[in-house]
């Protein structure tokens, strides 16, 4: 018997979590580098664990949905919050 770890995401085969979550993140990290909103420091330190943590994009949307929303609300990024609600419904 092999010790094979299974694919905790193997539920959302066909939907492209994964994916979808890269592209979040990289908005986020494009509006951060924009921004001079309070939740710039406060993301900077969530994805700072992340990475000590070694989670992957998709559990750290799962985990900053809230977060997330109100962020990309204050700027008035619809594409983001439509992003965001689809992965919350669909991967989350």
């Amino acid at each position: 018997m092999t010790d094979q770890t299974p694919d905790r995401y193997v539920s959302f085969c066909g939907i492209d979590c994964d994916r979808k979550a890269d592209r979040l993140i990289a908005m986020l990290a494009a509006h951060m580098a924009e921004s001079q909103s309070r939740w710039v420091g406060y993301f900077e330190q969530k994805l700072a664990e992340k990475a000590r943590m070694g989670n992957d994009n998709l559990h750290f949307v799962g985990s900053q949905v809230n977060s997330l929303a109100a962020f990309f609300e204050e700027l008035g990024d619809d594409a983001a919050e439509e992003l965001l609600y689809d992965l919350e419904q669909t991967c989350c």
